[in-house]
């Protein structure tokens, strides 16, 4: 105890040093699994040079508290004010010398502070594959760091809500004088282990520790064989599983419930038209990707065509290209915007006489697959859709229509097939359409709704007439039985009437 009170240099010289390094000694290396992790820095000219400085030993210091590798955790750094600059690409470095050097030599760019502009970066550039992102149907977590110190210059929560639809997960630190309203608008739900403030850019290294602390909490899904079908999370020192929006959890606690009996040609007209508007344009994308995760998609199970209509109708791609859920959801992905018109009428038609053509992918009517069309619409249409609306439904395609925002009832119902309350959906609004999906898993879905029990065979084949047959004679036997025992009986009762006699 004496040497230690009287030799106080060590313990001050541990005080003074920088909080990378002290935040390198917290504890042992955290393995998080994989991971891409963009840190989206603010270098407006509010950030002074010496609090720069902090934020850059920050970033090192967390940095040597992650497992950076590329099958660990990719990081890559941006920073922003009146324009983005990416500091390094996720793809770009493995080792983490290689990215402190980079961060060492970051020069701030001292201008405005356009936040939304950034995220609108970081969504479209920073987690592209392009740049080092691990393909979504790896299912690699997308992590985005967003630390700020003042108030945006441009409207952030709708790239905000964009980004998270597309499945990035956002932190937001606020420093000094950041404004609370804009990082609620911007940071991932729930907001109290995403949202951020702290008094001065001293003080960011408590954000640091919490930080990997949450990152470091994600062990024991990478440590256990979990089982899990889509994924696991972490909860203290247990785990569980998680489903995609508009599936549940199955009574195993890992499987997540999609349509799994039965066949469906199933083709989406989706609504390119200039008043769905970009941004509202990938929530749709995101959405018919939610449908495709609770279908079973395969050549022999369920087929998914898409097609886009403005003032033109364009075929994305048709019933027979695609025979996986990922390569389909890869396809929606990539669709681009028409933004033109509203021609609904002029898609219906395009539908019956050509998507569900043979040559397109649907199969033969005689094997009784069922054909399902589903319409997704903002507005009114400026053609008329009464013709092709009908003939649809003629020609035995079950119709489904979704309305969003101005959707007119009145069209959504001639749609429809009936009865229109299960085959008509609406929404208020592009940010609420997730809870249509519930209700649309149990219309298209076979085993729930249409088409049940499908089989996809020919009547005429060989082993179709033999398993007829059995089940025919094994009929007819208990028919037999019945009419033995009957006639037992009935002798029996003329016997007893008999003897009273």
């Amino acid at each position: 105890m004496r040497g230690l009170l009287c030799s106080p240099l060590p313990m001050l010289l541990l005080l003074l040093q920088p909080w990378e390094s002290q935040l390198q000694f917290a504890g042992p290396r955290c393995r998080t699994g994989p991971l891409d992790l963009v840190f989206v820095i603010d270098s407006s000219r509010s950030v002074r040079p010496f609090e720069f400085e902090t934020m850059r030993q920050f970033l090192v210091g967390l940095l040597r508290g992650l497992d950076v590798g590329p099958n660990a955790t990719r990081v890559g750094v941006i920073q922003y004010s009146s324009q983005v600059q990416s500091v390094f690409r996720l793809g770009a470095f493995s080792r983490r010398e290689d990215m402190e050097r980079a961060i060492r030599a970051l020069v701030p760019l001292a201008q405005g502070t356009m936040t939304g502009l950034a995220i609108q970066y970081a969504m479209n550039v920073a987690f592209s594959v392009a740049e080092g992102a691990r393909p979504p149907e790896a299912r690699v977590p997308r992590i985005a760091v967003i630390v700020t110190d003042g108030r945006p210059q441009d409207r952030v929560a709708e790239v905000a809500a964009q980004a998270r639809a597309r499945g990035i997960e956002i932190y937001a630190v606020g420093v000094q004088r950041a404004d609370v309203g804009s990082l609620r608008a911007m940071a991932s739900p729930p907001l109290d282990e995403h949202v951020f403030l702290v008094e001065s850019f001293d003080l960011i290294q408590e954000f640091g520790l919490q930080f990997q602390g949450r990152l470091c909490a994600r062990d024991l899904c990478n440590g256990v064989d979990h089982g899990c079908e889509f994924q696991c999370v972490s909860e203290g020192l247990s785990y569980r599983c998680l489903c995609p929006e508009g599936q549940q959890l199955q009574a195993d606690g890992k499987s997540c419930n999609r349509c799994r009996e039965g066949h469906v040609d199933l083709v989406l007209l989706v609504d390119g038209s200039k008043s769905v508007r970009p941004q509202n344009f990938e929530l749709v994308k995101r959405f018919v990707n939610q449908i495709v995760d609770f279908l079973d998609v395969s050549p022999e199970g369920t087929r998914v065509g898409l097609v886009q209509f403005s003032s033109r109708v364009r075929t994305e791609f048709p019933l027979g290209r695609y025979g996986t859920a990922a390569e389909v959801k890869q396809a929606v992905l990539a669709v681009e915007y028409m933004e033109r018109g509203t021609m609904t009428g002029l898609a219906l038609r395009h539908m019956v006489e050509h998507s569900f053509s043979e040559a397109q992918g649907a199969r033969p009517r005689a094997l009784n697959v069922p054909r399902v069309g589903l319409v997704f619409t903002d507005g009114r249409s400026q053609d008329d859709i009464s013709v092709w609306a009908a003939r649809a439904k003629e020609e035995g395609i079950v119709m489904y229509a979704v309305g969003v925002g101005k959707a007119v009832e009145e069209e959504l119902r001639q749609i429809a097939s009936e009865p229109a309350e299960l085959h008509v959906s609406y929404s208020p609004d592009f940010g609420s359409m997730t809870h249509l999906l519930e209700n649309l898993r149990g219309s298209i879905c076979p085993e729930e709704g249409i088409g049940a029990g499908t089989e996809l065979r020919s009547p005429c084949e060989c082993e179709s007439l033999v398993e007829f047959q059995g089940r025919t004679l094994g009929a007819l036997e208990k028919l037999t039985q019945n009419l033995a025992q009957l006639a037992a009986r009935l002798e029996d009762l003329e016997n007893q009437l008999a003897s009273q006699k």
